[in-house]
């Protein structure tokens, strides 16, 4: 979350850089104009996408599919949007990574593994993407399987009880002798 709060600090710092270096090379009339026609292109690219993106969302809801993919164009077309109306040419330059398929592809992928499959892996103990533990008990070496085999909250060893570190613990005939309660005299 740091990393995040540093990223979204440094990318106006650095627009504002640029922006200064540019007005002492080429003057700030060019500078302007610069960011305006960016800004213009931008959000035309961003509106034909987000029909495209639309489009697509519909066609696969009417053929009953969900368009998980297409969803994600959609909020990463939105942050695309917010980037090229800010001014500013690193802000521009990142909306249009973000709004031409072509380089939105790596970063859709990259947000599905990185950010969507472990939330709702999250939220669902692993039941939507399969990463549940199955067969047998946890930790039980019987099978051959052993510790590790799954992928869900008990796949990856550990545990507790008598089994512990993966050592069977024999407690002795005498730890289960009980006394009787006969003789109390009922």
């Amino acid at each position: 979350m740091l990393r995040l709060i540093a990223l979204l600090l440094i990318i106006p710092l650095l627009d504002a850089l640029l922006l200064v270096v540019l007005t002492g090379v080429v003057g700030w009339e060019l500078v302007v104009l610069a960011v305006v026609l960016t800004a213009l292109v931008g959000m035309l690219l961003v509106r034909a996408e987000g029909r495209h993106t639309l489009r697509k969302i519909q066609e696969k809801s009417a053929r009953g599919e969900v368009p998980t993919d297409e969803l994600l164009d959609g909020a990463l077309l939105l942050v695309a949007g917010a980037t090229l109306l800010t001014p500013g040419l690193v802000t521009d330059l990142v909306g249009f990574l973000l709004v031409v398929p072509f380089t939105r592809y790596p970063i859709r992928l990259a947000l599905k593994k990185w950010v969507v499959t472990p939330y709702v892996d999250q939220k669902t103990g692993g039941f939507a993407t399969g990463g549940i533990y199955v067969g047998g008990f946890p930790n039980d070496d019987d099978d051959g399987a052993g510790p590790g085999t799954g992928t869900g909250p008990f796949g990856a060893g550990g545990g507790s009880g008598p089994t512990a570190g993966g050592e069977t613990i024999d407690v002795g005939e005498d730890a289960y002798d009980v006394e009787s309660s006969d003789e109390s005299g009922s």
